[in-house]
């Protein structure tokens, strides 16, 4: 806490010296200035007085911050030790974003040194954590021309989920179902992007008149009229890559007046339904 309230105080500090000198420069130009020439002394003037006030704010943040008490930590030692006890479940929570893994690791890691062992062939990381102890990890060094890409499966799994969801809800499904990265890190509506970008994949864009060509499980029973569970039925559970044909769909107005009708078939797995024209 007190390294903290060090490092507030000193970014304050050097916001104070760039203030003043932007101010004594202002001075400077205005002192400089022809006294006749009223437009150019009455700006510089104004700008003289604008960098003053900048330096009269800076002072007061710097007063008040010195003069606030650090508040207490509302946790016991015992409670803290459990919780560096559980630090796994704590990194792997969903709710742990990548700035507070940051916070988690400038807290807890004085610094890492990495050297390769070119016998064999792995990089040595030594972590020296900020209690003196120090653990050695070794990984294997990547060799010329190999990469780590996204496996094929899930190439063609984000192909058809763009049908009908966006990538954050993408990124959710891959995660829900233990698919990592190439790299083997969780999924993010960023990785999505990036992965559907380098693979030319389009991106989820809702149809304006709300009239989705593509449905999941739960659209395609509501556009047939009946279950979710009857939807997703099949009589030939053994052959992966059986598809369902559904009868067309009438009933809806906009599809009798507006739009050709629909085949609805499903997929066997579970929860991904489209239509085709």
């Amino acid at each position: 806490m007190a390294s903290q309230r060090d490092q507030v105080q000193d970014a304050l500090l050097r916001d104070l010296e760039a203030a003043r000198y932007a101010a004594d420069r202002a001075f400077r130009q205005y002192d400089a200035a022809d006294p006749e020439n009223r437009l150019v002394t009455s700006e510089l003037e104004a700008r003289w007085n604008k960098a003053l006030a900048r330096v009269g704010e800076i002072e007061a943040k710097i007063a008040k911050h010195r003069t606030v008490a650090p508040q207490p930590i509302p946790m016991s030692a015992s409670q803290l030790v459990a919780l560096a006890g559980n630090l796994r479940a704590v990194w792997t929570a969903p709710s742990t974003d990548a700035r507070l893994k940051k916070r988690i690791v400038r807290t807890l890691i004085h610094e890492v040194v990495a050297d390769l062992d070119d016998v064999a062939s792995e990089i040595v990381l030594v972590i020296h954590w900020v209690g003196g102890v120090h653990t050695e990890l070794r990984l294997p060094k990547r060799c010329r021309g190999q990469r780590n890409a996204t496996p094929d499966d899930i190439v063609e799994a984000v192909r058809q989920l763009v049908l009908i969801a966006n990538d954050d809800v993408i990124a959710g499904v891959l995660n829900r179902n233990g698919l990592t990265t190439g790299n083997g890190n969780r999924w993010t509506r960023e990785r999505i992007t990036a992965l559907r970008s380098y693979r030319r994949i389009p991106v989820f864009r809702p149809q304006i008149d709300g009239f989705e060509p593509w449905l999941n499980l739960g659209g395609a029973a509501k556009l047939l009229g009946v279950t979710p569970k009857r939807c997703a039925w099949r009589p030939r559970p053994a052959r992966s890559k059986a598809l369902i044909h559904c009868p067309r769909v009438h009933g809806s107005s906009a599809v009798q007046n507006s739009r050709p009708q629909k085949r609805v078939r499903s997929l066997i797995a579970p929860g991904k339904t489209r239509g085709t024209p």
